[in-house]
């Protein structure tokens, strides 16, 4: 069920759903700028236009033609040059939340962390406090 919030834009008190997050009149507003965007792309010759394109040439503004590609309004592969920056580095991608580099180092530091998580229970399970290694000298 919804509950009641204020309009992120214009303020006004609404019931938000999953679905809705603006009030009605807000929503009108979107609907109308994506329209204006899919008018705009349908044409032939604007099928490969840039995001920053897309903006001047329709008005709407970046944020909103992006909420447009995250909620699949949009969908990116019939728009070869449109994407959407990755959450983390901002690099422009066209699929999930993060780029590959990103995922990358998140997976490298999961790894890093499982790797010090194994050493620490080992040293739990001997007993040991310390770890001490030591070099053996030449004779």
């Amino acid at each position: 069920m919804g509950e009641l919030a204020n309009c992120p834009k214009c303020n006004t008190l609404f019931v938000k759903t999953q679905f809705r997050t603006v009030c009605d009149a807000c929503f009108k507003e979107e609907e109308t700028a994506y329209e204006t965007v899919y008018q705009f792309l349908r044409k032939r010759e604007n099928r490969k236009a840039l995001l920053h394109e897309v903006v001047e040439a329709t008005d709407v503004s970046e944020d909103l033609i992006l909420k447009f590609i995250r909620n699949g309004r949009i969908q990116l592969s019939n728009f070869p040059n449109l994407g959407y920056p990755c959450e983390k580095c901002g690099e422009s991608i066209r699929e999930d939340r993060l780029c590959k580099n990103c995922k990358k180092d998140i997976h490298n530091q999961l790894h890093q962390m499982e790797q010090v998580e194994m050493i620490s229970e080992r040293n739990k399970e001997t007993g040991n406090k310390y770890t001490y290694y030591s070099q053996r000298t030449k004779k």
